[in-house]
């Protein structure tokens, strides 16, 4: 007897797995998307970011891939060692993460998800107005955490970008060193995209 439940309750797991491993949906996809990137920071201001993500679902409800985005922000606030509030303007910056989303169902008219990644974000060089001359980028290790939906070939995601600050060393207008000056580089993304690809088999 106890081998026969063993049997049984074997066999049911495999069933179980071997159903959870079907699905109707097209394994891989490339998601193309468009948005607006909020930087951090007291009084910063937005800019737009573009991102490209091929992805492969390795079993139906979980897909891993590669983002690779950039994002322009016009403006955004620094400190020195002081707190104080200094603007800076900074250019086109990228990223590059390895990415996994959960999708909580399988239904293709409908698919909500929850998500992160983790990789490179190279930074853009800034131009701090109270200092002379521009302090060069970099790039530094990062995360990224998300959630949306999908309808159908269409995709709306809001991301948190989790960037460590930089700190960097400059002159004020009397040519004085200023040290300690620090700027907050994580930002929020909205996006609003195409799948292309992924669709019904």
């Amino acid at each position: 007897m106890k081998n026969l439940l063993a049997i049984v309750f074997f066999s049911s797991i495999l069933s179980f797995t071997a159903k959870s491993q079907e699905s109707d949906l097209k394994p891989f996809k490339v998601d193309v998307s468009l948005g607006y990137a909020i930087p951090g920071g007291k009084g910063a201001k937005g800019g737009v970011l573009f991102a490209v993500e091929p992805k492969y679902a390795v079993i139906p409800a979980f897909s891993v891939g590669l983002r690779m985005e950039g994002a322009v922000v016009a403006r955004f606030s620094g400190y020195d060692e002081n707190g104080e509030e200094m603007d800076a303007s900074v250019k086109a910056s990228g990223s590059y993460l390895l990415t996994g989303d959960y999708y909580f169902t399988d239904n293709y008219s409908f698919r909500p998800f929850a998500g992160g990644g983790a990789g490179i974000f190279s930074l853009a060089s800034v131009e701090v107005n109270s200092t002379s001359g521009e302090v060069s980028g970099g790039t530094k290790f990062g995360g990224m955490v998300r959630a949306g939906f999908e309808l159908s070939h269409f995709r709306l995601g809001l991301e948190y970008n989790l960037i460590p600050k930089t700190t960097f060393t400059g002159y004020d207008e009397n040519g004085e060193m200023t040290s300690g000056l620090t700027s907050k580089n994580g930002y929020i993304g909205i996006k609003v995209g195409v799948c292309i690809g992924g669709g019904p088999r």
